[in-house]
């Protein structure tokens, strides 16, 4: 069985943001029994920013990218160290694994992290999977590390994630703040617990949170893949995950799937924008596959440019789909309702490709 283990910043350091050597030994041997049972084993960790944090002595966490990204250099080489010393008592070797937004979706880039990964596994590797968060040149995160650990799963075909936090899972309400807060042991795929909106506030070590944690699980479900959301100080919780154990809350996959580009699309990317489309340009895009052309749009809202992802809405104002558009928002506004014959030169006929536009479930 191939598994995808996610661990969050709140799971592997203290509460002044240092890395928990316990903590970590204990993730460690816990890979270890997967692997001697025949398992593959990849980590999806956070941590690095926190880990610099300390090892910089800041009292608190930056909110400016450029120190989050310079913390972040300063703290992944930590990270990397910590987990490869606990590795090392189980004769395993961890390899580091830093991908950025565009090896999801550019194809080639795509294929080729993936092959080096699968390579990595052959070798009998652990792989440490973690954002570039040192050259990003948009934002700092995916969103968190929970929607990369989806897509990396998503793109191996792993039959499992294990989404590790400092819960003991999904509960009804914060059971932070409300005592009749019950856990929900088993998410079917169609339960709209995978829509909901979540508390997104974390241990504020980290980025990530439960409702990060729930757009994971539902990246997985249209992945086919079973999902866990589980606390990580539990005993043997990877393989309690892994044995098909009620361990936490387990989703179950989604019989329908969609690839990895229209998944980051879908559920990954940050929505930048708006465009309303009529009756017509929705029947044609919900009925088989079109992509959007400049004749069907009658509304614009947001600033966004070339290559953003977008929420499409037809007359009931509800989305529909998403999509990353080949027009700005600009340049969209001057020619919505317009037809192709009648567009200027330079100005792209399709407002999104068929390829880059999702419908949602």
């Amino acid at each position: 069985m191939r598994v995808v283990a996610k661990i969050g910043t709140a799971s592997i350091t203290n509460a002044e943001g240092a890395i928990n050597r316990a903590a970590m030994a204990k993730l460690a041997d816990e890979v270890a029994a997967l692997r001697g049972a025949g398992h593959e084993v990849l980590i999806v960790s956070s941590g690095a920013v926190a880990a610099g944090v300390a090892a910089l002595g800041l009292p608190s966490r930056p909110t400016d990218l450029q120190t989050l990204q310079a913390i972040s250099a300063a703290g992944q080489s930590r990270l990397v160290e910590a987990y490869n010393k606990e590795f090392a008592r189980h004769d395993l070797v961890g390899a580091q694994v830093l991908l950025d937004p565009h090896d999801f979706v550019d194809r080639t880039q795509y294929l080729h992290s993936r092959s080096t990964i699968e390579r990595l596994l052959e070798l009998g590797c652990v792989p440490v999977v973690n954002e570039n968060d040192a050259i990003a040149s948009d934002e700092l995160r995916y969103g968190d590390n929970d929607r990369l650990a989806a897509l990396v799963a998503n793109s191996l075909n792993a039959d499992v994630l294990v989404l590790l936090t400092d819960m003991e899972g999904v509960y009804t309400a914060d059971p932070r703040r409300d005592p009749t807060a019950t856990l929900v042991p088993l998410v079917r795929s169609a339960d709209p617990l995978l829509s909901i909106r979540a508390d997104p506030s974390g241990s504020g070590r980290g980025s990530g949170g439960m409702a990060s944690k729930l757009i994971a699980a539902r990246i997985a479900s249209w992945s086919g893949i079973r999902s866990v959301i589980a606390l990580a100080a539990r005993p043997d919780v990877l393989a309690g995950a892994v044995s098909d154990e009620l361990v936490g809350t387990t989703f179950e996959p989604h019989d329908r799937t969609l690839p990895a580009r229209k998944l980051w699309i879908a559920f990954a990317a940050d929505v930048e924008g708006m465009i309303e489309v009529d009756a017509g340009a929705e029947r044609a895009l919900t009925d088989r596959p079109n992509s959007l052309l400049p004749a069907g749009v009658v509304g614009v809202r947001g600033d966004f440019s070339k290559g953003d992802t977008v929420e499409v809405t037809g007359p009931s104002g509800r989305p529909f789909a998403r999509g990353r558009t080949s027009v700005a928002a600009d340049v969209l506004t001057a020619v919505s309702g317009r037809h192709t014959a009648d567009l200027p030169d330079g100005v792209n006929h399709e407002v999104i490709h068929r390829d880059d536009l999702v419908l949602l479930p």
